[in-house]
């Protein structure tokens, strides 16, 4: 809601929408909110009778006054930091914009998105992440962990589909889809927002049509351009604290349902063994992504990730397998001019400090292409 009074515009919006929940039906839901800005304001016409009628569809059949931003394809991040502020990631700048939201908007969008998925959020649940139908992610803090009013985090989905050469000259995206073609296990690393998920949907085109691919995500995001693809997605626990699938369940499930490759879209814990060991068991050309800034961090990481599992298994043991399953480490970032691209290609070279420096893995390629022999 913008402003502190409520424009004639707005009333009429308030009304048309108390009466189109009251009336119920079965029709379409466009020609009857346009039926009923005509009868409510018979006189309006042009440009305010279609903001009207686009607000008030907004409002019933999107997230209100966020809609125009999430038909945006240029927003990548819409950020509701409390009452009052609202800001946007455009072309990797932050921006804010002249929406003003109420905590019980917020609220309102909120419970919008999580109540079809079965989610709570509330002062005993105050933390919730969710998934837009267009597979957007969505994370809502709401008091008193958000201290300031109910605060909303959308990561746009992208809606186009980014190629490999965006993100390398040439010589190196030819590499990396000659890699995956060639069944080689590829982790792509970085930061939080470097493009992890879009390069890795881009490695993911170069897989032959002919295979059979099953994707594990915690939030469904991945959009694999091709057509034979099983796609399972995590389930966190209900309000009642039951009903759990994670993703390592999943990936377990995956080994039984015959797939040629394996894409996990993020590891982020015990998960780690369950996908190595799948590297490990004849699903060569398995795909996956994590939080690391650099290839050996990322082996570290994994290491990490292993270590959290009920599994107890020594340092020696969880190493040796790693450096058997990996053969490829992608580093990605963002830079400061909203673009991602890859900076490092690494190979896993197996048995600990195999290099001078002890690095585990061997440049292959850095952000200025191939490295050479």
């Amino acid at each position: 809601m913008s402003g502190s009074a409520i424009s004639p515009l707005g009333e009429a919006k308030a009304r048309i929408h108390a009466r189109l929940l009251a009336e119920g039906g079965t029709g379409a839901v466009a020609d009857r909110v346009g039926a009923l800005v005509d009868h409510e304001v018979p006189l309006l016409g042009g440009a305010l009778r279609r903001r009207l009628v686009a607000g008030v569809l907004a409002d019933v059949c999107g997230l209100g006054a966020i809609e125009p931003l999430l038909a945006d394809p240029d927003v990548t991040e819409i950020m509701v930091n409390g009452p009052g502020r609202v800001w946007i990631e455009r072309k990797g700048a932050l921006v804010r914009v002249p929406v003003d939201l109420d905590a019980d908007a917020i609220a309102h969008l909120i419970e919008k998105v999580v109540a079809p998925l079965g989610l709570r959020v509330d002062r005993s649940s105050p933390l919730v992440d969710a998934r837009l139908p267009d597979g957007s992610r969505v994370n809502a803090v709401v008091p008193p962990l958000a201290v300031d009013g109910p605060c909303l985090t959308v990561r746009r989905f992208g809606a186009r589909a980014v190629p490999l050469a965006d993100f390398a000259g040439a010589e190196v995206a030819a590499l990396l889809a000659e890699a995956v073609a060639g069944r080689r296990n590829i982790v792509v690393s970085g930061g939080t927002g470097a493009g992890k998920t879009t390069l890795l949907n881009a490695l993911a085109a170069c897989i032959p049509a002919a295979e059979r691919v099953i994707t594990v995500e915690d939030a469904a995001e991945l959009n694999l351009p091709r057509e034979h693809v099983v796609r399972l997605e995590a389930r966190p626990a209900n309000a009642e604290g039951a009903g759990e699938v994670r993703i390592r369940d999943l990936v377990r499930n995956a080994l039984r349902m015959r797939p040629d490759r394996i894409v996990v879209g993020e590891v982020r814990g015990p998960e780690a063994l369950d996908m190595l060991q799948a590297m490990n068991t004849g699903h060569e050309g398995s795909l996956s992504t994590c939080h690391a800034n650099s290839p050996d961090d990322a082996l570290r990481r994994l290491e990490t990730m292993v270590l959290m599992g009920e599994v107890q298994l020594p340092l020696a043991a969880v190493r040796s397998q790693l450096e058997a399953a990996l053969d490829v480490v992608v580093q990605v970032a963002r830079f400061p001019s909203g673009s991602r691209r890859i900076v490092a290609v690494a190979e896993v070279v197996e048995g600990a400090g195999a290099s001078e420096s002890g690095s585990r893995t061997r440049l292959v390629a850095d952000a200025g292409g191939l490295v050479g022999q």
